[in-house]
């Protein structure tokens, strides 16, 4: 009998069993407190008890008063996700947090706060250098080592709750088989549901062994759209057989292997709920799928709750209630209205007017704060909530942390097509000029090869160069002696707002009309080549961290051996039933 056959688990967990210190804690609290420890919010500031005019300003519009410091002092929310204008340095955010847990403690009925983040790796990292950069999930897949991934995952674990962050929403368990995605793509490990479950199972491990919760998200998989969920609303169109066979196995896998809390998606998949309501609304889902027929016991965290994926159908007040009927436990980052002032007050009272009204029985708040409660105390947050501000620096980008990041990329890049021979280049003088998408990439590229020798010309182009930039680069490729081209999402040639345009396939084409050996390294979708077949020389690094392109450098020069196979498949540009790339596609130098 598979686990969506097995008889169905109660949604609702009674006091049998339940630990009589956090039942002693739930019964002390007031209806209030409880419903308030059902939210995660964001602040602005970069400190617990900020002065700062501007993110005072922005506080006080969400939530009418000037810090995470008063927020607690107010409200008790269950915790705070940090978003990147909330970090400077790893030393600042351990002083943050542990602003907010003595706020958290000097309350009458003091509960630690979750702190989380979003540190997937790759592109999607909050906490920047010099904490270790891990290499996304597709990168991490491209490598095929599970160890790497378990490893990355404990030392990004471990760096976190070194600066007091103990909830990490990661990783990504959905199942990339839309190359036009526009949310999901590289921050998922690939398109093949088995890879994805062995990759997401050792992060959920890694995660957890480094002293914080992993978060496995977007359920019920979110990797077949091609409309973001921060703006739109995706519908999945999977059959229930075919969700069975792709979007389910890393989500069974991750339960089977002990993950503790469940991210939902904003995404509506009719052969599961037919209503046309976002899973993370959905009690067939969420209760009848997640928690009954695969016996979830976890935290199930909503998706941020202003994304327009699950504000389309209903107001803004209705939806921490209707998350909560569904199955969610967790409320995150609830919005602001078209004023720009916060609905965190209206939402609480809203929740609270439900139990009160009876279309929410007490009973069901207590089963989602006794779990919230639970995976606190699992984290050790009752005993000491607090970092050790003294040894942030002995934890947080050691030698050995960035040296296991580096050996870990030097196994991902993936070396697509060398037909041209071009590679590997000899180090020595020659002129190259280094074009395409990205400040910092250009440049880091470019100091790569003058490293060896090479007069390196740097012209950045973004994201959307026009014909004027085309122009220009062309002009300048015209007297080198190799052409680099870095590309970001290539593919995405829409000229809608909002889209990257034809610029980048426009320049990659016109640099190789000019004859010039040119090497194109996609640094974030690996899709792009599709874009521009006759390109010669291409390889993917699917992120553009420093170690990754450090990594692709050292392919270029033959220093290293290419290691990484496509974790997806490259169909041709239009034709997505037709294989350009196979999975598990990959060069040897």
């Amino acid at each position: 009998m598979t686990a969506l056959n097995a008889p169905g688990a109660r949604a609702e967990d009674d006091e049998h069993g339940a630990d009589p210190a956090l039942l002693r804690i739930l019964k002390s609290m007031t209806l209030e407190e409880k419903a308030a420890q059902l939210f995660v919010l964001q602040v602005y500031g970069t400190a617990a008890d900020t002065a700062d005019p501007a993110a005072v300003a922005a506080n006080r519009k969400l939530y009418g008063v000037d810090n995470a410091a008063q927020v607690v002092a107010r409200y008790q929310p269950g915790g705070f996700i940090y978003y990147s204008d909330n970090v400077r340095d790893p030393r600042q955010v351990a002083a943050f947090s542990n602003g907010i847990q003595r706020a958290a403690a000097a309350r009458p009925h003091p509960v630690p706060a979750t702190i989380a983040t979003d540190q997937e790796g790759g592109i999607v990292a909050r906490v920047q250098p010099p904490a270790t950069q891990s290499p996304g999930a597709m990168a991490l897949a491209a490598g095929r080592r599970t160890g790497d991934a378990r490893a990355l995952a404990r030392i990004t674990g471990r760096e976190l709750r070194a600066i007091g962050v103990n909830q990490d929403y990661a990783p990504d368990a959905d199942v990339n088989v839309d190359p036009a995605n526009p949310v999901i793509g590289v921050r998922s490990f690939g398109s093949d549901p088995g890879l994805v479950s062995s990759m997401v199972t050792a992060q959920v491990g890694g995660y957890r062994s480094g002293g914080v919760t992993a978060t496995v998200k977007h359920f019920p998989g979110h990797g077949d759209t091609s409309t973001d969920s921060h703006t739109g609303v995706p519908h999945i169109d999977h059959t229930r057989a075919e969700w069975e066979r792709l979007d389910l196995p890393p989500f069974r896998a991750a339960i089977a292997h002990g993950a503790e809390a469940i991210m939902t998606a904003h995404i509506v998949v009719p052969s599961l709920d037919p209503s046309g309501d976002p899973a993370t609304l959905s009690r067939p889902i969420l209760t009848g799928i997640l928690r009954e027929q695969l016996r979830f016991r976890g935290v199930v965290v909503t998706d941020a709750l202003d994304m327009q994926g699950v504000r389309d159908k209903y107001g803004d007040e209705n939806i921490p209630v209707l998350a909560l009927k569904a199955g969610a436990d967790v409320l995150l980052k609830p919005p602001a209205d078209k004023d720009g002032n916060g609905v965190f007050p209206r939402q609480l009272a809203a929740v609270v007017n439900a139990v009160r009204s009876g279309e929410l029985t007490e009973r069901r708040i207590d089963a989602s704060v006794y779990r919230i409660l639970e995976l606190k105390q699992k984290r050790g947050l009752f005993r000491d909530p607090y970092a050790d501000e003294s040894r942030v620096g002995d934890v947080v980008g050691t030698p050995a942390h960035l040296a296991a990041a580096q050996r870990a990329a030097d196994r991902t890049t993936t070396l697509i097509k060398n037909d041209a021979g071009v590679l590997p280049v000899r180090p020595g003088a020659r002129d190259v000029l280094v074009t395409g998408w990205g400040v910092s990439t250009t440049a880091a590229i470019g100091t790569e090869f003058a490293r060896r020798g090479a007069t390196a010309t740097v012209r950045q182009t973004g994201l959307s160069p026009g014909p004027a930039q085309i122009d220009e680069a062309v002009a300048a490729a015209r007297d080198q002696d190799l052409v680099v081209a870095v590309t970001n999402r290539a593919w995405d040639i829409s000229g809608e707002t909002g889209h990257n345009g034809p610029g980048q396939m426009n320049l990659v084409n016109a640099l190789v009309a000019t004859g010039k050996p040119v090497v194109v390294i996609a640094v974030r979708d690996p899709y792009d080549i599709a874009w521009f077949p006759e390109a010669a020389t291409y390889l993917a690094t699917y992120s553009y961290t420093a170690e990754a392109l450090r990594s692709a450098a050292g392919v270029l020069f033959g220093e290293l051996e290419p290691r990484g196979r496509l974790p997806v498949t490259i169909p041709v540009r239009d034709e997505p039933g037709t294989v350009l790339y196979p999975f598990g596609h990959g060069l040897s130098g």
